[in-house]
């Protein structure tokens, strides 16, 4: 039996067994959510040992706990591991939902939930292609799975548990699918990610909330003096205006740059997908370059005061924001925090009290397209989607990707299926049905193109 005829014969139960994981409400920033998390782990697993692993287990870090499984079937093979992660972002605003986020519905020929895309759906598409190769006895690696319940925190916790487990996880290479491709009919294999940092930033004026009529202006607003700093971290160029900043930027060759400009890109589709009038940002740089190959910094949120229904004439006595940027290789998220830090402290008045806080952090990573896994995996997306996929450094971050090369040595392959269109992070999360399934193909194809060139 071909994949395409498992996957037809299979497709009401491969979807009901991730809607099993959907349904539970791993968000891992909510300590309410602590029991949906050991939940979610115990169900991963389940649907693991079903699919075919020797054994499975539940490992305890500092933090939430590490789904761990493998199967084991010649030392002398090549051993593949692959991971995901099973915790998803908080889903509020809950109103901006079309149907309820947990409660998986397929409308479009999409299944749209929170997680659909990120990760349960594209980490679910390994544990599936896995089963397939098991049960048709065409499995010619030895698979480890790797699933862990804090990447949208940071996984604050992984780069521990990866160096008190380095016999456990080695491996020939790692299998990543939590990135997006360019288009269903563009595959891209992401190349690139950039780095992050995070922080909080905390302004207090007065000890208490005050009495707007008995004490405004003559005591300092903390909203107020707050989005002054925030607007003095960029210029009008869209340029972050913090000194030093981009000390360590690599300058992309005009040769890289003009391989970037030929990536199929339609600025107005773009903007219609986003329901924005203009794009924005550096200038001097195209949309995909500032997304790619630029660093971006960028207000995660704010509040303070009073925000419920009708008025109250309050002067705050704090505000919040939360800040991000986004680092491109050779910056190093620690410097720029430091960096970020110092600048926010040394710009901030000195009637306010200012503190900033760093959440967490992670490197920048770049795939080499020359290794035995990357070419793998290319002609397994070329011979699925009949058209070659594209190498393509992507915005976003995994924190994990660059502690996996550091820690164990071995460059993950980051063979994604989403698209910018899935809205993760965002309400109304989706995942295409047809890349669900072409996902599941491409990753079988990878494994039999893998052990021909290993």
């Amino acid at each position: 039996m071909n994949i395409k005829n498992y996957i037809r014969d299979n497709q009401s139960r491969f979807l009901e067994e991730l809607f099993s994981l959907i349904r539970i409400s791993s968000v891992s920033s909510h300590t309410s959510h602590q029991p949906d998390i050991q939940q979610c782990a115990e169900r991963w697993k389940h649907l693991l040992e079903e699919a075919g692993v020797d054994y499975a287990e539940i490992l305890p870090t500092t933090g939430n706990p590490i789904v761990f499984a493998s199967k084991m079937i010649d030392p002398e093979l090549p051993t593949i591991m692959v991971y995901g992660h099973y915790d998803v972002m908080p889903a509020e605003p809950l109103e901006l939902w079309t149907s309820p986020p947990f409660e998986p519905e397929i409308r479009d020929e999409k299944i749209y939930a929170r997680g659909a895309d990120d990760d349960k759906g594209q980490s679910f598409m390994h544990a599936k292609a896995f089963e397939y190769l098991v049960k048709t006895n065409q499995l010619k690696s030895n698979v480890k799975f790797l699933l862990e319940g804090e990447e949208e925190i940071g996984s604050p916790s992984l780069e521990e548990f990866c160096s008190a487990n380095t016999e456990k996880l080695k491996c020939d290479t790692i299998l990543v699918s939590d990135t997006s491709m360019l288009s269903a009919s563009t595959p891209s294999i992401t190349t690139g990610l950039r780095g992050l940092a995070y922080w909080e930033i905390e302004v207090t004026a007065a000890n208490r909330d005050l009495h707007s009529g008995i004490f405004g202006g003559a005591v300092a607003n903390p909203i107020l003096e707050l989005t002054k700093i925030l607007a003095q971290l960029k210029d009008e160029e869209g340029h972050i205006a913090i000194p030093h900043f981009y000390d360590d930027v690599e300058d992309v060759s005009e040769k890289e740059r003009e391989l970037i400009a030929r990536i199929p890109f339609s600025e107005e589709e773009y903007k219609a997908n986003l329901g924005i009038k203009q794009v924005f940002g550096e200038v001097g740089y195209s949309t995909i370059e500032r997304t790619g190959i630029r660093p971006a910094l960028d207000i995660c949120g704010i509040w303070g005061g009073y925000t419920g229904e009708g008025s109250k004439t309050v002067l705050p006595s704090k505000a919040f924001a939360k800040l991000s940027a986004r680092l491109v290789p050779h910056q190093k998220y620690e410097k720029i925090a430091k960096l970020v830090e110092k600048h926010i402290l040394q710009i901030a008045p000195e009637y306010i009290d200012v503190k900033v806080r760093q959440l967490h952090g992670a490197e920048s990573y770049v795939c080499p397209i020359e290794s035995d896994a990357y070419r793998a995996a290319e002609k397994a997306y070329e011979k699925v989607f009949g058209i070659r996929p594209l190498p393509v450094r992507r915005g976003g971050s995994i924190g994990v990707v660059p502690v996996f090369e550091q820690i164990l040595e071995v460059k993950p392959v980051l063979m994604g299926f989403g698209l910018e269109s899935d809205a993760i992070h965002s309400p109304n999360e989706n995942f295409p049905l047809d890349l669900f399934e072409k996902g599941i193909e491409t990753i079988v194809e990878f494994y039999a193109q893998y052990s021909k060139i290993r």
